[in-house]
């Protein structure tokens, strides 16, 4: 993700796969009826007790080491070389206010770079705070403080989700490596756009960054966030992983305060091993924010193997985790012991309600957070890949192996000794390559996968829950270019993906059993501006016609997500029956690069670029600048296609005096 600072992935213990295929699976008896919640440790004892014989068995294993490295170097007379640590980086809208932001579920809100507050839009950008008014017709520049609090430090840390709840707290959500820590910024937003800092907060955790998915979300006036804390085997104290909380400024030790004790952290009866395959407490804190003067959190855990993907729904946060096995390089898949090898895993739904987390057994793991679908018919369905190991930093990226869907009951869920039928799985064709992208649209889910010069690749659609295709075979569906972004076109799907150079766009009919492929539109010489989900948006214009926005540039070397150029444009397109018609775009300016004496989040790796839709307005935010077009017909005939050219714009870039006036 960002600058490394502090390490996230350690090389302990031994390969921890199951040698099991999607076919063979196998389930255990299901949980008693009369135990159908996961089991807290009873005390503080009990969890000091567990890391005590985790402590007993890694000093074994480490004189167990100790002696076979002796006896190694003995033969080779030569020093061993200890592997390198593994580094990474230094590191819901108002109630009365339509969303801008490209969510997953409706009605929980994600952390993301800009939101909408009633007349003004609030940025987050380059660990600052900025202010617009958009209101009554106009496009204004209002307010810039910084994204931290007064007189604190920011280096090494990054800013990077941005929430307003009720149209007047805006939240921000960053992590500090330089405070080892989640950190929780509260500012005021006035009617007339004006900010003012009000508290922050800190939370010890481990980093929790993802190139697909955000920490964070929002659902009604509760702030729901993830943080995973790694269990290192060689400091086990109860102290270095159990989440604590303070509020900045913090003068003494003493300020940390628990906020979860031993009695909230959750586990089945498999127990992880830190030393072999890790371990790690899986954090979800929920807070209160009806009183943003005295904000109350608290927390609940699981405990269970490192790797994590994590889905909120409307009811309930998913955590997904799965055993890692030895990585023996930064970027490298993970092995596996056959084609359908998959590691042994379990999925854990804490409710939002408070009451207590739930559990099942399966194998293999998600690809991301979009990989979950909590139905209305009350099951969870979760597209598998045999060698995905998590989403964390940038694993989702890094996936192989055989492809399955689960699709269980919620209330198949209980105290973690059950595992998922063997039914319940479905096997999919195997797809190529290693990023993935899948999609639930309708009652259809998606997977494609391909990058620049993936032509022809397949795009796989399964009608995951249609009544009597259960056991349907999932369809190819040929298209020109690779697949690196679905998204929903109401109840059809758009398909972005390139083909050499070029970024193709394709509709595609979804009808029933039929899925096949409406228009493709070509945006020569280009590629996305942001992959991630936020930097997309569609809106529906009445019966069968939307306009959709993504940032572009210019098409170049593939680079790290996050982490490419800044976008040039933001493309419109317009849809009527499926056809795609290029709408035109918002551009930045190329002098548009001021030296803004950033202090913290220098980096914009949750991109710098987004459509918005407001009414009949549409504004591209661009860096700095933010740009107001003018929607119009291209015609005078009924159904010609929509033209977006420029109407205003303006920069609202820290000046001088700002950016400066600072020791």
């Amino acid at each position: 993700m960002r600058l490394p600072a502090h390490p996230v992935i350690r090389a302990l213990g031994a390969l921890c796969l199951l040698a099991l295929a999607w076919q063979p699976v196998s389930a255990a008896p299901a949980a008693p009826a009369e135990r159908r919640a996961l089991q807290a440790f009873a005390s503080e004892r009990e969890f000091d007790a567990l890391l005590a014989r985790w402590r007993e068995a890694a000093r074994s294993r480490a004189e167990r080491r100790s002696a076979e490295t002796s006896l190694a170097m003995s033969f080779a007379q030569a020093p061993a070389t200890a592997p390198a640590a593994l580094a990474s980086k230094a590191a819901a809208d108002s109630a009365a206010s339509e969303s801008i932001t490209n969510v997953q579920t409706a009605g929980v809100d994600e952390g993301g770079i800009v939101k909408r507050a009633g007349d003004h839009l609030v940025i987050l950008r380059r660990g600052r705070l900025f202010t617009v008014n958009v209101g009554d017709d106009t496009l204004r520049p209002v307010a810039t403080v910084d994204a931290y609090a007064p007189g604190s430090d920011p280096r090494g840390a990054w800013y990077d989700e941005l929430l307003v709840h009720d149209g007047r707290t805006v939240v921000v959500v960053g992590y500090s490596a330089a405070r080892g820590g989640t950190e929780i910024g509260l500012f005021e937003l006035g009617r007339d756009g004006s900010l003012a800092w009000r508290a922050t907060h800190h939370l010890r955790s481990h980093d929790y960054y993802s190139s697909r998915n955000y920490a964070s979300r929002l659902v009604g006036s509760r702030l729901v966030f993830y943080t995973p804390m790694p269990i290192d085997a060689r400091t086990l104290e109860s102290g270095a992983y159990l989440p604590q909380w303070r509020r900045w400024p913090a003068r003494a030790p003493a300020d940390w305060q628990r906020i979860l004790p031993a009695t909230r952290i959750f586990r089945t009866d498999d127990e992880p091993d830190p030393a072999a395959g890790g371990a790690a407490l899986h954090t979800v804190t929920s807070c209160e924010l009806s009183r943003p003067e005295a904000v109350q959190c608290e927390a609940s855990a699981v405990l269970g193997p490192p790797g994590r993907v994590f889905y909120v729904s409307a009811t309930g946060v998913y955590v997904w985790t799965t055993e890692s096995p030895r990585r023996q390089g930064w970027g490298l898949p993970p092995p596996v012991t056959g084609p359908g090898a998959m590691a042994r895993s379990a999925v854990f739904r804490l409710p939002l309600d408070g009451s207590a987390p739930t559990a099942l057994k399966t194998t293999g793991s998600p690809v991301d957070a979009l990989s979950f679908l909590e139905d209305d018919s009350g099951h969870l369905n979760v597209l598998l890949r045999s060698g995905a190991h998590g989403d964390a930093m940038w694993q989702a990226e890094r996936g192989n192996g055989a492809l399955a869907l689960l699709r269980v009951p919620v209330a198949s869920f209980g105290d973690g000794r059950g595992a998922a039928p063997r039914g319940a799985y479905r096997p999919l064709p195997s797809l190529p390559g290693h990023a993935l992208h899948n999609r639930y649209v309708g009652d259809w889910l998606l997977v494609g996968t391909g990058g620049a010069g993936a032509a022809g690749e397949p795009l796989l659609g399964l009608r995951y829950a249609a009544p009597g295709a259960d056991r349907g075979a999932a369809r190819r569906i040929a298209l020109p270019h690779g697949v690196e972004r679905i998204e929903a076109l109401g109840r059809h799907a758009l398909i972005v993906g390139r083909q050499g150079r070029d970024l193709h766009f394709t509709s595609l009919r979804l009808s029933g059993d039929l899925a096949e492929p409406a228009d493709t539109l070509v945006r020569r010489d280009a590629a996305q501006g942001d992959t991630r989900t936020h930097g997309f948006f569609y809106r529906a214009l009445g019966g069968d016609e939307g306009l959709l926005g993504l940032p572009v540039r210019t098409a170049g070397p593939a680079r790290a997500p996050g982490a490419g150029r800044a976008s040039a444009a933001v493309q419109f397109l317009h849809q009527r029956g499926l056809g795609l018609h290029a709408a035109g775009e918002l551009q930045a300016h190329a002098s548009a690069a001021p030296d803004d004496a950033c202090r913290a989040s220098c980096v914009d790796w949750y991109g710098n670029a987004r459509p918005i839709f407001m009414g009949t307005r549409v504004f591209a935010l661009l860096g700095y600048e933010l740009v107001e077009g003018r929607v119009s017909r291209g015609g005078f005939w009924p159904g010609a296609a929509l033209r977006i050219e420029e109407l205003r714009r303006v920069d609202f870039a820290p000046q001088p005096a700002l950016a400066w006036g600072r020791d």
